[in-house]
């Protein structure tokens, strides 16, 4: 049998940054992954500066080399309001298929040994962790998605109705203005909205999702309110169409117990205000990783998660719950076209670790009382 230090499930960006952070350690770490790279992932592909923030610190850089920054967003409420702004840092659309190969390139340089496996059983021991009887590892990071097999091997369901988003993503031709992110959100099925991010080659990442509430929800229903919500991009000449499920992080099950750590979407570290999770993937890869090349792993990473991100938590859920008001929503949009400090704060709350500042909650109540 086998013997590392660290297993990673999951090769993703969570797992991958992961493997970057326990390899700086010093620990050895086999990553696991059941597809080969490079290898597609369903996403909106909007990478915001502060996940790039992250894998310079842990070495990795240039992941966005070859694609175009993109400075401004422009935000559409369900009243048809809008703000158009400039990010304070820009971001960028770097499709998975390039993203994740980049970054999992860097584990592998910097030591971490990659193999195509699919996970199915693990077994605790009371010093060590066995991975399918084939390895055994001190600590196991679960970076495996959704439907982690280390999330079920602690016994922890994936997240139901109200705490799960369905969305589907392609790819299309664009025509619209390639320095500005898109998001359109609708006033049916709330909450739920469409993007377009341009990626600077003349197309763009487009898709549209909603908050499952324990209704079916078909493939056709995600296109027709795709097409609706953007009118102006071909929505029809899409390739590359796929579905996927968003775990939110209003419902996350223990960060950890004992040698078994969960990161990224195992974690259900999906933004429930926008639905990003690159940045929550790298930084809680990051910090599993450190944590699990030293003593009482998990007791460790959940401090440090806590540390890092749990403040931001609470408010991106108490945004969350804020939106699901949609005249809430469209006092946020009018506040945000008002002043560039709110639509910081919002962009920081939604794309970074931000908060909900008492100047922007005092701006929209401002706009609430006089809509």
């Amino acid at each position: 049998m086998d013997d590392f230090d660290v297993v990673v499930v999951g090769a993703g960006p969570a797992g991958a940054a992961a493997a970057l952070a326990a390899r700086r350690a010093g620990a050895s770490v086999l990553l696991l992954d059941k597809a080969g790279f490079p290898r597609d992932k369903p996403c909106g592909d909007g990478v915001a500066p502060h996940a790039l923030d992250v894998l310079a610190g842990l070495g990795v850089t240039g992941v966005e080399d070859g694609f175009a920054p993109v400075p401004s967003l422009r935000l559409v409420g369900p009243a048809g309001g809008a703000v158009a702004r400039r990010h304070a840092r820009p971001a960028y659309t770097i499709p998975r298929l390039v993203l994740d190969e980049r970054i999992v390139d860097g584990a592998v340089a910097a030591g971490a040994v990659l193999r195509r496996h699919t996970v199915r059983r693990i077994e605790e021991r009371p010093d060590r962790v066995v991975v399918d009887g084939m390895v055994s590892a001190r600590a196991v990071i679960g970076a495996d998605g959704a439907y982690s097999a280390v999330r079920k091997a602690l016994g922890q369901p994936p997240n139901g109705p109200g705490h799960l988003a369905l969305a589907i993503r392609g790819y299309a031709p664009f025509a619209g203005q390639p320095a500005e992110q898109r998001i359109v959100t609708a006033s049916r099925e709330w909450p739920a909205y469409a993007w377009a991010f341009p990626i600077g080659d003349g197309t763009a990442n487009i898709g549209y999702g909603e908050v499952l509430h324990g209704r079916p929800v078909s493939r056709a229903h995600l296109l027709d309110r795709l097409a609706e919500l953007l009118p102006d991009v071909d929505t029809a000449a899409a390739t590359g169409l796929r579905a996927h499920h968003l775990p939110l992080s209003t419902r996350r099950p223990a960060p950890a117990r004992g040698r078994l750590l969960l990161a990224g979407d195992a974690l259900s570290l999906i933004n429930p205000f926008t639905g990003e999770g690159i940045f929550y993937a790298v930084l809680s890869g990051a910090l599993a990783g450190a944590a699990a090349s030293g003593d009482a792993p998990g007791q460790r990473y959940a401090a440090a998660l806590r540390g890092r991100l749990g403040r931001h938590l609470r408010h991106s859920r108490a945004a969350a719950l804020l939106g699901g008001r949609q005249w809430i929503v469209n006092a946020a949009v009018r506040a945000a076209d008002r002043r560039q400090a709110v639509f910081d704060d919002l962009v920081e709350l939604g794309l970074g670790d931000g908060t909900l500042t008492p100047r922007t909650v005092g701006a929209i109540a401002r706009h609430v009382v006089t809509r």
